[in-house]
This record gives C-alpha cells, sequence and structure tokens, in this order.
C-alpha cells in the first residue's frame, strides 16, 4: 500500500470529517456572535466578547479553511489552542470523561499541522 493517492485521500478525509464535526461546535457560536449575544465564558480572563471571538475563529472560521485546505497548518494553530484553553482550562477540573472531547480535537488539529492537507487541497502539499 504505497500508493500516494490513499495517503492523500486518507489525509482529504481526516481533516475535512474533523472539521466538519469541529463546525458543529463553532456555528452555533457563531450565530451567538451575528446576533449580538456576547454571552460566554471567560476562561483566560480577557472578557466575555473577546473569548467568543476567539472561539469562533478556533472552532468555524478555520476549520471551514481546514475543510477547503487553504492555510491548512495555520488555521490549525488557532483551533488546537482554542481545544487546549477548553480541555486544560475550561474542563480542567472536570472529569476526564468530560473533558475527552477537547483533547481529541486536540490531537487531530496537532495531528493536521504536523502532517498538513496532503495534496487533496487547495495548498496542494
Amino acid at each position: 500500500m504505497k500508493n500516494p493517492l490513499f495517503k492523500d485521500l486518507g489525509l482529504a478525509f481526516f481533516r475535512i470529517a474533523v472539521s466538519a464535526m469541529m463546525l458543529t461546535h463553532g456555528l452555533p457560536k457563531f450565530q451567538k456572535l451575528i446576533s449580538g449575544n456576547f454571552e460566554f465564558g471567560d476562561p483566560i480572563g480577557i472578557g466575555a466578547a473577546p473569548s467568543l471571538f476567539l472561539a469562533v475563529i478556533g472552532e468555524f472560521i478555520c476549520p471551514i479553511l481546514i475543510i477547503i485546505g487553504f492555510k491548512t497548518r495555520l488555521s490549525a494553530i488557532p483551533t488546537a489552542i482554542t481545544m487546549a484553553v477548553a480541555a486544560f482550562i475550561a474542563h480542567g477540573a472536570d472529569p476526564f470523561g468530560t473533558k475527552e472531547k477537547a483533547l481529541l480535537y486536540l490531537v487531530a488539529y496537532i495531528t493536521i499541522f504536523l502532517v498538513g492537507p496532503g495534496k487533496l487541497s487547495i495548498d496542494k502539499k
């Protein structure tokens, strides 16, 4: 199985599937932001509105860029940071089962950052 097409298909499937699932978390935050409702947690102490804005970038904007494969590695960074904040700060005192989803996303986006998008992307790397 040394066919590079399988590798590129696998990378595309992985980044698209993970990012599509992330959009289910980011879309409600995006809708909240555009409706003018800035009530949100403040896990890093910068205020609710800036925290919501950063969460929308990490959970909605960047996953869209990753799906199409545009600036994929760069786009994986804010999403990984968002998941690290969710896992270690927002859910830091929670049991493992509560923070597990954020940790899985964190691992996925670190992997996307490390391996890149593959040839089936706008980046084509």
